[in-house]
């Protein structure tokens, strides 16, 4: 009866062990990124929240204090009043400007693969122009 269950035990051990290839394959599942699809509707739900979590101390405004260093540029692109911060309005108009350029082929949804493209050919356009500001 020991014998039986020991060979038993032993059966099941091995029966999880699988090749090198089937672990593999686990492995990447594990690290998968399923690829994603916003709609321009459910951006703009996005912006609000956006915002406020940009704003830092909640007076309606982001000024560049309240940025990390690589958005700062993004208030001089939105400032459509120049008075140096980004209003509810404007960083609305700013994400959904961000939004369509993004949108490559203008369907009004926004897929992971059309963000990495574009992404691609910013890094791209950055490297041939030095110098310029990060959209």
């Amino acid at each position: 009866m020991r014998s039986l269950m020991m060979l038993a035990a032993c059966g099941s051990l091995l029966a999880a062990c699988g090749t090198r290839e089937e672990q593999n394959d686990h492995a990447a599942a594990n690290n998968y990124t399923p690829p994603t699809v916003t709609s321009r509707l459910d951006f703009g739900s996005e912006i609000e929240r956006r915002f406020h979590r940009m704003d830092v101390n909640g007076d309606d405004r982001i000024v560049a204090d309240e940025l990390p260093e690589r958005l700062r540029p993004m208030i001089a692109r939105g400032d459509t009043n120049k008075d140096g911060a980004l209003s509810p309005q404007e960083s609305g108009d700013l994400m959904l400007d961000w939004f369509d350029r993004n949108d490559l082929n203008k369907d009004g949804t926004l897929t992971s693969e059309e963000r990495d493209t574009y992404r691609k050919r910013r890094q791209e356009e950055r490297q041939t122009t030095p110098g310029e500001a990060a959209r």
